[in-house]
């Protein structure tokens, strides 16, 4: 039975912030670890994306931050940018109760000045990439001093990452009467090292992951070194799904895996750690608007995304970690909706096909490569286009602003109009292809909020 935040001892204003964000029972991570939390106990518990870990700990966060004073007093630690930004972005929305609540994200690929500046005004919660965070400490100025609660969100791909001595330095920079939240898809060795080093006689919570197994339809098919794309191909044009990602075990097979799909015809896009941030952001933002078929992605890049209705994961190369498998094919069969995984396997991978069969406790269900057919009609073409507008938030553009333009002064129907999202200095809006030209056509010609601005097209 679910239970309802209003059981937890939270205050009033909390609980109808809450409700107002459509949160009303606690997921079970956050059933088993908010009691605790709460009480200011340390915590490590083992929890994936969308399982509501985030808004666990945000609510132990927000309940010791103290408003009047500027100094930051908690600090998020994130393996990659994009979660630190969807971290920052929850915890905002939760403290809308509290005024003059500052949230500061710090992480690479941007300039460290911008986020100076934005230092000298003080955030009482901090949150960021390791290796950020410890720049800023080494050069004076972020001040630890102050923090009475460290979290280490997704700490098994911080330390896939090679983060563990700028995390040590972190940690030792803070005081050691802290409460430390520790949250981990998997718990490799390390694991439990970190916690014996950085927390207190910690709550150990462990809960079963949210996707639903059965929801999930399973199939493996053999292939060679020589015919793994073609199968892929078929595999793709066979279930033409609307979204699907697509999972490879490094950086390089991941870009090649993207380029030759792309070739191909399909509407396909890389995301890996040696991308430029705008270039990782550009197509997260494509893919979550509808904009991109096929994500093809590697684990840590595809870590800590929170993207709705994916159809379809096809693994284009087989997981030496069962965990990793599971937290790969859990992309797809959310919240209700009926899932695919597809995973692709040579000869060479049979071992860690058999060590997935053995932690899943269940037998892939082996299906004839030489029974597909490819579809000529099957590349799936993706349903709208992204738009990007060189102006955002900075320029004190809202989403109305470009709906506004769009349906009242181009004419163009709001239900042809997808996503919109603003950057500090760009907006990215999703248009169905069908009014794609008038949508250009509006930004070249018109304006938004009375000023001239630049669209292009994202391939």
């Amino acid at each position: 039975m679910n239970q309802a935040f209003s059981s937890l001892s939270l205050p009033q204003n909390v609980l109808a912030n809450l409700d107002s964000l459509g949160y009303h029972s606690m997921t079970p991570i956050q059933a088993a670890s908010l009691p605790h939390i709460l009480k200011g106990k340390d915590v490590i518990a083992q929890a994936s994306t969308g399982s509501g870990k985030t808004v666990a700990f945000s609510l132990g966060v927000l309940s010791k931050v103290n408003e009047q004073d500027s100094s930051t007093q908690a600090l998020v630690l994130c393996p990659t940018r994009e979660l630190a930004e969807q971290v920052a972005t929850e915890i905002r929305r939760l403290a809308r109760h509290k005024e003059n609540t500052k949230v500061l994200t710090l992480y690479g690929g941007v300039p460290l000045a911008s986020q100076v500046a934005s230092l000298k005004h003080g955030a009482q919660i901090v949150v960021g990439t390791p290796g950020r965070v410890l720049d800023h400490m080494l050069r004076r100025n972020l001040d630890l001093g102050a923090v009475n609660t460290l979290v280490l969100d997704e700490a098994d791909r911080m330390l896939d990452m090679g983060f563990e001595e700028e995390i040590a330095a972190v940690t030792t920079a803070t005081p050691k009467q802290r409460q430390t939240l520790l949250f981990s898809a998997t718990y490799p060795a390390q694991i439990d090292q970190i916690s014996a080093d950085i927390q207190r006689d910690p709550e150990q919570i462990k809960v079963a992951s949210l996707h639903d197994a059965s929801q999930i339809t399973q199939r493996c098919y053999e292939v060679t070194k020589e015919n793994r794309l073609t199968i892929a191909q078929a595999l793709l044009t066979h279930f033409a799904p609307q979204s699907a990602i697509v999972f490879c075990n490094s950086r390089i097979d991941c870009q090649n895996a993207a380029d030759q799909l792309r070739e191909k015809g399909f509407s396909a896009a890389a995301l890996h750690g040696d991308m430029e941030q705008m270039a990782r952001q550009e197509v997260l933002i494509q893919f979550a608007n509808r904009s991109l078929a096929l994500l093809v992605a590697t684990d840590v890049a595809a870590r800590g995304l929170d993207i709705e209705d994916v159809e379809l994961v096809l693994n284009y190369q087989v997981s030496a970690d069962p965990e990793v498998h599971v937290h790969r094919i859990g992309r797809t069969g959310r919240a209700g909706n009926k899932g695919r995984a597809l995973t692709l396997c040579s000869p060479d991978e049979l071992n860690w096909a058999k060590a997935i069969e053995a932690y899943q406790q269940q037998a892939f269900n082996w299906a004839d490569a030489s029974k597909l057919r490819f579809k000529a009609s099957g590349v799936t073409d993706p349903l709208y286009r992204t738009i990007r507008i060189d102006a955002g938030k900075k320029q004190k553009i809202r989403p109305g602003d470009i709906l506004g333009a769009l349906t009242k002064d181009a004419g163009i129907e709001g239900d042809d109009i997808g996503k919109i999202s603003l950057g500090q200095n760009q907006g990215y809006v999703a248009v169905k292809l069908r009014s794609v030209k008038r949508a250009m056509a509006q930004f070249r010609e018109g304006k938004l909020k009375g000023k001239r601005v630049r669209a292009r097209k994202l391939s």
